[in-house]
């Protein structure tokens, strides 16, 4: 529970100063369409990157892998990098570039969708609320 509050704490330091400095937050939705022989492996494999992300790179804030609950060769990810200098750090990383090589032959079809936030207030509450549920 304490390393929870700690990241939350992080998360919410990073939020707070995005908010009143406005310095270019990057927010992005992948939509991922993956070979169905290939599911349980990419999958497996996106865990883990997505999983280290977080834990090993300071701007990533969130990286949120998710499936189609009527279609799970569709994944989405949401993403948010602190800055889009995280994000290009990020694409560097070794994590990264072994999912990427990895993975590349398992994925259909990639569409990278830059979102904008409309209201960044309520997400540190978000965070606020996740770190209190048990």
């Amino acid at each position: 529970m304490k390393k929870i509050i700690s990241i939350a704490t992080s998360i919410l330091i990073i939020c707070g100063s995005l908010n009143a400095q406005d310095n270019g937050m990057l927010v992005r939705i992948s939509e991922i369409e993956i070979h169905a022989d290939s599911l349980v492996s990419y999958k497996a494999i996106l865990k883990e990157e997505a999983e280290a992300s977080v834990r090993l790179e300071p701007g990533v804030i969130l990286i949120f892998p998710m499936y189609q609950k009527s279609d799970s060769t569709q994944i989405r990810i949401l993403e948010i990098y602190a800055s889009k200098e995280a994000y290009q750090l990020h694409i560097k990383s070794p994590h990264f570039l072994q999912y990427k090589t990895t993975t590349l032959s398992m994925v259909k079809s990639l569409k990278l969708i830059d979102m904008t936030a409309i209201d960044l207030q309520t997400m540190e509450k978000i965070f606020v609320k996740k770190t209190v549920k048990k």
